[in-house]
């Protein structure tokens, strides 16, 4: 009873609904939402006139976290942790790749470890709000986009990874942080 509390718990924080919309977060908690993986989200935010936020994204660090899991860096780190493999621990894959943990029914077939951090990380799996038309009437203010599962980061959301759990942290401003990573749609003319 207590792993099956626990889980729900973790999914729900995982996919940052809490204080959010209670039916979203029931959604999320049945695993209702899946994830795609970056290659869902990537022809919707290629663009510069959707704002290019697969460009943004595959140019920082976030996309090349599950990458620097494998790097003597890490695994330096992940032996003074007592971690002989930093790529396949749970400790590290919690926060370096997109859906660690959650049931392998919300995983889709095109979600990959090598992503890294992608999209569907920060703003929650992505199968029911992925449709042009939601996103523009949840860009336009219409539709609530909780209620399809996707998130607004928050820097309660961010700090669960970006925290002194991990043995490389040298401390985390949000609004910087938020500022170099930053990826709006651009406003219809």
């Amino acid at each position: 009873m207590y792993k099956l509390v626990l889980w729900c718990f973790v999914l729900i924080l995982y996919a940052g609904l809490v204080g959010q919309n209670s039916v979203a977060q029931e959604k999320v908690a049945a695993g209702v939402f899946q994830y795609g993986g970056v290659v869902t989200c990537k022809p919707c935010h290629l663009t510069p006139k959707s704002g290019a936020q697969f460009k943004k994204w595959s140019e920082e660090k976030h996309s090349k976290a599950y990458e620097t899991l494998k790097t003597p860096a890490a695994l330096e780190a992940g032996k003074k942790m007592g971690i002989a493999d930093p790529s396949t621990s749970d400790k590290c894959l919690k926060c370096h790749v997109t859906g660690h943990g959650v049931d392998a029914k919300m995983k889709g077939a095109k979600l990959t470890l090598e992503e890294g951090v992608s999209c569907e990380a920060c703003h929650g799996p992505g199968s029911a709000y992925k449709g042009q038309k939601l996103m523009k009437d949840i860009y336009d203010g219409k539709v609530d986009g909780a209620q399809y599962g996707l998130i607004k980061p928050t820097e309660e959301f961010c700090v669960k990874c970006h925290n002194k759990e991990s043995p490389t942290f040298k401390g985390f401003n949000f609004k910087e942080a938020a500022a170099k990573i930053a990826h709006p749609v651009p406003k219809a003319p």
